[in-house]
């Protein structure tokens, strides 16, 4: 892959994987060391956090659509050798991050995918993308679900924030594209919709409530350029 062609995206524009019996099977050690590599880099490169997310999802018995997937990352990383994070040091400081999901993308037991994003000033501290524990029926409990794992992270980072004497009085906001479930957040009555929702993702409604932790905002014009910049050098 040293000289392979580079390409824009880390993953082609609508591609659904799945177990693929049916498919051919290809070298399972070459394919865990390629994911396994890639996951180490996820560490430096959130851009390719969905799509290492996704192809880790097929490590028992890969195939070629699988391993087809992992090249593409290896050939969008050969296009992008210059991106990195970057902090420029004495500016304002404020944390801010920003959280979506899928819905029911998963081909296989049709769960959602979470993911979050923190920046903190001008560069990225914190990144996640993790298939859901649970099934959910609608984009509004998927987007529930993502929102109230972002907040676990949110308070974690706060906390360590504080130990390093960098305390903030005001919340954390929460950018979620989703105005029903910023409503359901919101929204202290148990209804039909949401009553069968898991107990531990109602933490989020608390939080909000208490509006001393995080605070629910909508977002649906992200400015999708300054999170780029987040990741050039």
């Amino acid at each position: 892959m040293k000289n392979c062609n580079s390409v824009n995206t880390p993953t082609e524009f609508g591609l659904k994987l799945n177990k693929d019996h049916e498919g051919k099977k290809v070298d399972d050690t070459l394919y865990k060391q390629i994911v396994g590599s890639l996951m180490y880099l996820t560490a430096t490169r959130p851009d390719i956090m969905y799509s290492v997310s996704l192809i880790s999802r097929y490590m028992e018995n890969p195939t070629e659509m699988h391993l087809l997937a992992a090249k593409r990352i290896l050939r969008y990383l050969q296009g992008t050798k210059e991106f990195g994070l970057f902090y420029k040091k004495g500016e304002k400081s404020d944390l801010i991050g920003f959280t979506d999901s899928d819905y029911a993308e998963d081909q296989d037991d049709r769960k959602s995918t979470s993911s979050y994003i923190f920046i903190l000033g001008s560069g990225v501290v914190s990144w996640s993308s993790k298939k859901q524990s649970i099934v959910t029926l609608s984009t509004t409990e998927a987007e529930y679900v993502a929102a109230t794992s972002y907040t676990c992270q949110a308070i974690w980072l706060k906390r360590i924030l504080e130990e390093l004497h960098f305390k903030r009085q005001e919340p954390t906001a929460i950018f979620c594209d989703n105005n029903s479930a910023i409503k359901l957040s919101k929204n202290p009555v148990l209804h039909g919709r949401s009553k069968h929702i898991d107990v531990k993702f109602h933490f989020l409604r608390d939080l909000t409530k208490a509006e001393s932790t995080v605070e629910v905002k909508i977002n649906l014009q992200i400015d999708l350029q300054s999170l780029s910049n987040c990741l050039r050098l």
